[in-house]
């Protein structure tokens, strides 16, 4: 960790940490640095799951997102989801767990289950990002899943962007079961964001 420190403080960047400000993704501590470059220190590292979780403990951006690349999906099970959990505290973090771990698990379809049932529309939305990029997921699952998350989240942007994310990744294997499942979804905001977007995804 001392080492990974050392090589962040480095590559701080003050004008990326205003940016952060700006969008409200504030950390305990935060450097700035690039995902490319913590993509690479990771790299570095190379996998080492006891390492990932203590690094992931850490009020440190930096250090939590490259635990994400440096965790062993195979060790992820059911039991592990809330351990996970506690650190996504924002959309980046979201976004690099279901990118760099979480799409990877066995498990997928019971996070994509539990996570959306959640009241959280963080781990709502990294879990759809998840299953999205998943060789894995059910359909059966989705299709639940799917109908519940847009009823409950009803006016939700980031709901929304999950979603539509998870729909497209299905639309060259199963068309027709994307194109039932969109005008089947409850009428809300949410369902009419994806409603749009997965319209002109099919079409094009």
């Amino acid at each position: 960790m001392v080492t990974l420190l050392g090589k962040i403080r480095k590559q701080m960047n003050g004008a990326v940490l205003d940016t952060f400000r700006y969008y409200g993704q504030n950390y305990g501590m935060n450097y700035g640095v690039a995902i490319h470059s913590l993509r690479d220190m990771a790299n570095q590292v190379g996998m080492d799951d006891s390492l990932a979780r203590f690094l992931y403990r850490q009020q440190v951006r930096e250090l939590r997102i490259i635990a994400l690349w440096i965790a062993d999906s195979a060790t992820i099970t059911a039991s592990d989801f809330d351990f996970w959990a506690a650190g996504i505290v924002n959309s980046e973090v979201a976004e690099q767990a279901a990118q760099a771990l979480l799409c990877r698990i066995d498990a997928i379809d019971a996070l994509l289950e539990a996570w959306c049932s959640a009241d959280n529309e963080l781990l709502a939305y990294c879990a759809l990002l998840a299953a999205a990029r998943s060789k894995g997921v059910n359909e059966g699952v989705v299709e639940r899943v799917v109908k519940s998350v847009i009823a409950r989240f009803a006016d939700n942007h980031l709901t929304a962007q999950g979603t539509v994310a998870l729909l497209s990744s299905l639309i060259a294997t199963n068309r027709e079961f994307v194109k039932s499942l969109t005008a089947a979804l409850p009428d809300t905001p949410t369902a009419s964001v994806v409603r749009e977007e997965i319209a002109w995804r099919i079409e094009y």
